[in-house]
């Protein structure tokens, strides 16, 4: 596959992951929705199925859609080096893309929301006790279970019998991951809003930043370095480890 096609297939998978993810955020905290304070759980499982349809998306990449992904495959050794700028300039673009249009579905709950300067929180992640080393090691746990989830997860292969494969994770498809994330969120999500991914919370913190919302407060730039280094961390890490693991 060339570059190029990555470039296409990881951007629109990660566009559509953070257009569902933002938009279930905005369904959840915006007034005049229908999904006004729907709740923690109506966040994890949109964003768990916007996984899931991200991915879909781009199955031609193996639907990384997140550079702690990639990086983490890159360390296990599934994933050329030289590819490794393209998969994450293209998550970052489309985490960007997605948030504008979640944005532009949103644009008149945004612009009737009575509290703007507290909208941040529909594209970007904040703690809930801000303290950047524990803020970090949640971010990086929370990474390395995904990470090192989908470098260990049992893939097709055939079974003992002639005919009859051995199916693993793989025959639920995207939606064994999107399961995972679900699970991540409601289980470590609460101290961090779990980013766990620094193109869903890095590109729709640059377009926070720039759509014209009326009212809109800071986007915490204070902040936003640690849902990049955690995840980063946390996937190198599981890369790692995965290395020096027996295979089965």
């Amino acid at each position: 596959m060339s570059l190029g096609e990555i470039f296409l297939w990881e951007l629109m998978g990660t566009a559509a992951l953070t257009l569902l993810g933002c938009g279930v955020v905005a369904n959840v905290a915006l007034r005049n929705t229908l999904g006004h304070n729907g709740g923690w759980l109506l966040v994890n499982f949109g964003w768990g199925f916007a996984v899931f349809v991200g991915a879909s998306i781009a199955a031609p990449t193996k639907a990384h859609l997140n550079p702690a992904v990639t990086l983490g495959l890159a360390m296990d050794g599934q994933v050329p080096w030289s590819q490794v700028p393209t998969y994450i300039a293209a998550q970052l673009v489309g985490g960007a893309l997605g948030a504008g249009l979640c944005w532009a579905t949103y644009k008149l709950q945004f612009d009737t929301h009575d509290d703007p300067a507290n909208t941040l929180g529909v594209f970007a992640t904040a703690p809930t006790v801000r303290n950047a080393p524990w803020n970090l090691v949640t971010e990086i746990i929370g990474t390395f279970v995904l990470v090192l989830w989908i470098i260990l997860s049992p893939q097709a292969r055939p079974g003992e019998h002639v005919g009859v494969p051995e199916f693993g994770n793989s025959a639920l498809g995207y939606a064994a991951v999107a399961f995972v994330v679900i699970s991540i969120g409601s289980s470590l999500g609460g101290p961090t809003g779990y980013a766990i991914n620094p193109a869903r919370d890095l590109g729709p913190r640059v377009a926070y930043a720039l759509l014209p919302i009326r009212g809109k407060g800071s986007a915490d730039w204070g902040y936003a370095w640690i849902p990049i280094v955690g995840p980063v961390i946390g996937g190198v890490l599981a890369g790692a480890l995965a290395q020096i693991l027996p295979v089965t």
